[in-house]
């Protein structure tokens, strides 16, 4: 147990909500065991692999593309402007999005994401939520998606969704918690001076 790492995916494209990345890739990255070992190994990935340009112009050099992407353990995928408006009409990323839900331990959503993991049918007669001012659109155009108000995420096994931008971290936290226990996740949320209930 303490020597396994899971691999961590990040899926990035331009015009994506910077926290909604930076916060899980910072969990997951200083989250570390009592021996040292750190649990989770956490890399970038763009469909093409170039450099991606962030909301509010963070410009951002993925590790892979999605060619050269290696198996990952868990995927997360954020929301932004590109994601509701661009991401989500793109077939090429829409289905690489289901193929990695036959692979991954676990599929997660920050923010408008869920609206590509709808759209990928991954959220069919599941729980799920998303930014609070995107849920009537996830109901409206994704009526099987059983929408949820007011939490920050929601679990449903192997597919996790979260709320708007900062919800992410809780999530993570949330994961961290799942596959190690409330004392490592304590510990790390008290590294990053995050307050939270674990």
């Amino acid at each position: 147990m303490n020597n396994k790492q899971w691999r961590v995916g990040i899926f990035l494209f331009d015009d994506v909500e910077v926290l909604d990345f930076a916060g899980p890739f910072e969990v997951f990255s200083v989250t570390e065991l009592e021996n040292g070992h750190q649990p989770f190994l956490v890399e970038t990935v763009s469909e093409k692999g170039n450099i991606v340009i962030a909301c509010n112009g963070l410009k951002v050099q993925p590790d892979y593309s999605f060619d050269t992407a290696p198996p990952f353990d868990l995927l997360i995928i954020p929301g932004g402007i590109g994601a509701k408006e661009r991401e989500i009409h793109n077939e090429h990323v829409i289905k690489w999005i289901t193929n990695q839900m036959e692979s991954v331990q676990l599929m997660t959503s920050v923010c408008t994401g869920a609206l590509l993991l709808a759209k990928a049918g991954l959220l069919k007669d599941k729980m799920a939520t998303t930014h609070w001012a995107s849920l009537d659109r996830l109901e409206k155009e994704f009526p099987q998606v059983l929408v949820q108000r007011e939490v920050k995420f929601v679990d449903e096994g192997n597919v996790i969704t979260s709320g708007g931008i900062s919800a992410g971290i809780n999530m993570s936290f949330h994961v961290v918690k799942r596959l190690l226990g409330s004392d490592v996740a304590r510990e790390t949320a008290k590294m990053m001076e995050y307050d939270i209930v674990i």
